[in-house]
């Protein structure tokens, strides 16, 4: 999902276009058929393709009825798709990329390896889930280093020849994530921007080997941090002790009664049977 609060900054880039970045600012942007047999924005009374409509919940694609061979990121779209800062657009075999305003923060000096067991100030757990190529739906946790590489001993191994035994670690470093290039070719893709080495935050899009995409997360806060966050809340809304206490309180008061009348009707009834069993 978008970040709405970098939602201003988003842009689209023709990749290998001689054409300008077109910013995706609020509202819809339709690309179709422009001079020629090229494909560009059109106006709201031209055809289009497929139209990119941009909300504060965030950034969605929708094609054209009829229209075929539209993919994100390898994956074809028949009719919508919510996109994400780094997501690769194909659309009538043209490439656009999805990209921020400026690239990735790049560190000016490389922090020490955070080492085992890192975690963010306010307790956040940190997650790196694959969402395309090979690790699509798994999840590595950033408490620890992870390396990529093709090397037996990675994290996550890219079987490619062409790609390094060690390409990049990511580690945890205070409140951020660390992308540290560790010698490799072409580096690594953020946001749609190739790197080296660069600072993430959760929503960050990460691409290994063309294809292999991971993004940045933090679903959840530890247990301790989630209940301290949402005591007030709860101490806002509702009462929870006085009605607990006070039903315990009245619950002899209300169980008396009704074993008395339990003990009578069950009398009731053995007097009837020693009654009628006699006669």
């Amino acid at each position: 999902m978008v970040d709405c609060r970098r939602m201003e900054s988003l842009k689209l880039r023709f990749v290998g276009r001689d054409r300008p970045e077109l910013t995706l600012g609020v509202g819809m942007h339709g690309i179709g058929p422009g001079g020629g047999d090229a494909v560009g924005l059109v106006d709201e009374s031209q055809p289009s393709l497929v139209r990119f409509c941009v909300d504060r919940r965030g950034i969605w694609l929708t094609v054209a009825d009829g229209v075929r061979g539209v993919h994100v990121n390898g994956r074809e779209i028949r009719r919508m798709a919510m996109l994400r800062v780094g997501d690769a657009i194909y659309v009538d075999g043209m490439e656009m990329r999805l990209v921020g305003a400026q690239p990735p923060p790049v560190p000016e000096k490389l922090p020490k390896d955070a080492g085992e067991g890192a975690e963010t100030a306010d307790g956040a757990r940190i997650l790196l889930r694959g969402v395309g190529g090979q690790y699509h739906g798994r999840s590595f946790t950033l408490e620890r280093s992870r390396l990529v590489g093709r090397t037996d001993e990675a994290d996550i191994r890219i079987d490619d020849p062409a790609f390094a035994d060690r390409h990049a670690r990511l580690e945890l470093a205070g409140d951020r994530v660390v992308l540290r290039d560790l010698g490799s070719v072409d580096g690594s893709v953020v946001n749609g921007e190739p790197v080296r080495n660069a600072w993430l935050q959760p929503g960050d899009q990460i691409v290994f080997d063309a294809h292999h995409r991971f993004v940045i997360e933090a679903p959840a806060l530890r247990r301790p941090e989630r209940e301290a966050r949402l005591a007030p809340v709860d101490e806002q809304l509702f009462d929870l002790e006085a009605p607990l206490d006070a039903g315990k309180a009245r619950s002899p008061a209300w169980r008396l009664p009704w074993l008395l009348l339990a003990a009578l009707v069950l009398a009731g009834l053995l007097s009837l049977l020693l009654l009628f069993g006699t006669a």
